[in-house]
């Protein structure tokens, strides 16, 4: 997601995005994330190695081409600035929450690397903050919302939906947190600026995960099925 906001007629947070680029964070800050994303992406590839059926594989392939080209997309939010779909939750519904922070992890990978969208130095960062938080934070609440609201079957997309605008507000919260550690801004500045924005954007990211698994469920219904198909655990350990 994307945002760029002026305060008080001072641009006080100009590229306050969660594709972080260098220097955005304190260099600190950025090699904690580093070691915290680490920590994560080890723990995500254990357990995709050992749950992840061989019939979901190729399903992972398909959902980080499709989430990297939808995020190319921009949607407009107001003045000047812009969201696009993240697509943690959409990808966490369909694979789990681990082998979908690894689908995440490549496609904000590919973006640095490729098209230097974000930095490489903050690239920890960066996939915490749109892809760790994104499918385990996002997929936790989705499941919790699944039982509260009778089971998966009937409260998928409604689900999905909330689970993904929470999921936007994590990644926010993220970034705010870290460049509060990093001494770049203040919490009055930071917080209204990426948690007023990125509420907005966030319904963009919900109204785009139900239509996508609105379309999953009337054409290939199957797939969500695929998840489950290795055993793996309901919700992230």
């Amino acid at each position: 997601m994307i945002a760029s906001i002026a305060t008080g007629g001072q641009r006080a947070a100009d590229g306050f995005t969660l594709h972080a680029p260098d220097g955005l964070v304190s260099v600190p800050v950025a090699i904690g994330m580093w070691l915290v994303t680490g920590v994560i992406l080890a723990l995500a590839v254990r357990h995709t190695n050992r749950t992840l059926d061989d019939r979901a594989i190729p399903l992972m392939g398909v959902m980080a081409a499709f989430i990297f080209a939808a995020q190319m997309v921009n949607f407009p939010i107001f003045g000047g600035t812009s969201g696009h779909l993240l697509g943690g939750v959409l990808a966490a519904v369909l694979l789990g929450p681990w082998a979908a922070t690894l689908v995440m992890a490549c496609v904000v990978t590919v973006q640095a690397l490729l098209f230097q969208d974000g930095g490489l130095l903050v690239l920890g960062a960066n996939i915490f903050n749109m892809g760790a938080v994104g499918t385990l934070g996002g997929y936790a609440i989705y499941r919790a919302l699944c039982r509260l609201f009778g089971g998966e079957q009937k409260a998928r997309i409604p689900a999905a939906g909330v689970a993904a605008w929470c999921a936007v507000m994590l990644g926010a919260a993220a970034i705010s947190a870290q460049l509060l550690a990093s001494g770049a801004t203040e919490p009055f500045v930071v917080l209204p600026a990426m948690l007023g924005v990125h509420a907005l954007i966030g319904i963009g990211e919900a109204a785009i995960t139900m239509a996508a698994l609105g379309f999953i469920a009337a054409t290939r219904s199957d797939l969500f099925q695929l998840r489950d198909l290795g055993g793996r655990d309901a919700a992230p350990a």
